[in-house]
């Protein structure tokens, strides 16, 4: 485990575990709470109306009604309507105060007197005079979302809760009252950690199905003595998770789930900051970061924090940039994994090349170009090319082929192609940190290959495409970050 503590020590820049938030989402309790609301509008209408779903005590202070404000309170027996403008005593015993206000100084006061009184307050349409917001709402109590954009877009956080409201099923509300029917009963049959998680595991994975029908809560119940009674000593698993090649967009629904179930991440250098944002909170995050040029782990160090990690019982994600079954030890780690007896699984991810002929708008085997692709390592254990490469086969003209990891031997594959016979005009382009902010490009010929990666860089990974398929690739897109990118190298290369 010490080789663990060797880490490049420019990642000990990474963000922090949680990005900086705007403000703090917090889901309040108002049940038979004292809720002040000032003003007798439509707008005050809606801010009393969410306050009664959360079971407040509403007095709304106002000497006229608005049509909707007088229908709701003549319903609602939680209301208690004061035909009078509010005062300092009105905020006595208040958990909260709404106030629709018509200029700045009513405002301005109906503000400082709640602030007196240590009653939280909002002042509608009028962000000065809040120390909270309502956010857009997505109702399946008890499973509420509320989206906020600090009140910049209030257009973009409705189309958001559009967006969730066709994801979650009305379903699920039937499901978390279930939850909360039967979670005292789980809790005291099925111990905390591996047995309970694989308990609530199994719940959701029922809960964005069909509604529970009546005899759902014996099942259930059912499925956790079955749990109990099948406890071992636990053993945990490995799942080695494909990160793709850095754009968070680009992961597959699988690989999230596996963050999100996590108790342990081990994660490459090369993981975007954007993927582990997705992570489960509470999982340990380890750096094992292999970089050519830099200090990096051990494989056999890796796979022996895996082991000891699932001995113990942890839930271990092995999180690799792009493709775990691509250039990335997975063979070996599997193989080490199934000799100790613990299970493995793999959850594939979007390799490099996939992603860089998206961006460049090619097609690896277009049939006027290509009749098969080749992914090739550009660098052996030693740092040099692999020895054994079948250059005659790699230089033939209909053949697609991405060099992975061959920034520092780009010179020799440019050689050793032109040698085998392929014509120097050949297309090739050269991206480094596909798919990420700080992408780069390259389009020319096989025969400027090595002037290319010189001036694009080895500091990120480097990818290398090699044949016709790539005469049509596109020179200036939109990067990733909004940029427009332009290459200066293909007017003269093409």
């Amino acid at each position: 485990m010490d080789a663990l503590q060797l880490l490049p020590s420019d990642r000990n820049t990474r963000p922090a575990r949680m990005a900086p938030l705007a403000k703090l989402p917090v889901f309040w309790a108002l049940e038979g709470k004292r809720a002040i609301v000032a003003g007798g509008s439509d707008a005050a209408a809606w801010k009393a109306e969410v306050l009664a779903a959360c079971g407040a005590e509403i007095h709304v202070y106002a000497e006229e009604l608005s049509e909707t404000f007088a229908n709701l309170i003549n319903q609602d027996g939680r209301f208690f309507h004061h035909e009078a403008q509010w005062s300092p005593s009105s905020f006595e015993g208040a958990a909260i105060a709404i106030s629709d206000c018509e200029d700045d100084k009513a405002a301005a006061a109906f503000f400082a007197a709640a602030c007196k009184a240590g009653v939280p307050v909002n002042v509608i349409d009028n962000p000065k005079y809040c120390q909270f917001q309502f956010g857009s709402i997505v109702n399946r109590s008890p499973v509420v979302v509320a989206i906020s954009t600090d009140g910049a877009a209030p257009i973009l956080a409705q189309a958001i809760r559009r967006r969730i409201e066709t994801l979650l099923p009305p379903s699920l509300k039937s499901w978390a009252t279930l939850a909360h029917a039967i979670r005292e009963k789980v809790n005291a049959s099925v111990n905390p950690g591996a047995p309970r998680r694989a308990f609530w595991e199994g719940f959701v994975d029922r809960a964005f199905g069909v509604a529970p029908e009546s005899e759902t809560e014996a099942e259930l119940l059912a499925d956790a003595g079955r749990i109990v009674a099948h406890t071992k000593p636990t053993i945990g698993r490995v799942t080695l998770v494909g990160a793709g090649p850095g754009d968070a967009e680009l992961l597959t629904l699988k690989a999230v789930r596996a963050l999100q179930a996590a108790d342990v991440i081990l994660f490459d250098d090369l993981v975007s900051d954007e993927v582990l944002e997705l992570a489960r909170r509470e999982a340990k995050r380890m750096l094992v970061g292999k970089r050519g040029g830099r200090t990096s782990c051990k494989q056999e160090d890796i796979n022996a924090t895996m082991i000891t990690l699932a001995k113990a019982g942890k839930r271990v994600v092995r999180l690799k940039s792009g493709d775990p079954m691509i250039f990335g030890r997975a063979g070996e780690e599997i193989a080490c994994l199934e000799q100790q007896g613990i299970p493995v699984d793999v959850v594939p991810g979007i390799t490099s090349a996939s992603a860089m002929a998206a961006r460049l708008g090619v097609s690896l085997t277009h049939r006027d170009h290509a009749q098969a692709v080749r992914f090739v390592t550009g660098h052996s254990r030693l740092g040099e090319l692999p020895e054994h490469l079948d250059w005659q086969n790699l230089a033939e003209p209909r053949t697609t082929t991405i060099f992975y990891m061959g920034g520092r031997t780009a010179g020799q594959i440019r050689a050793r192609l032109l040698a085998a016979g392929m014509d120097s005009r050949t297309p090739a382009v050269v991206m480094s940190a596909v798919s990420r902010s700080n992408e780069k490009r390259w389009i020319g010929t096989v025969g400027d290959l090595a002037d290319a990666v010189e001036r694009i860089g080895v500091d990120n990974p480097i990818l290398i495409g090699v044949g016709q398929a790539f005469s049509e690739a596109r020179a200036g897109v939109e990067s990733p970050a909004g940029q427009p990118e332009y290459d200066q190298a293909r007017a003269q290369a093409m």
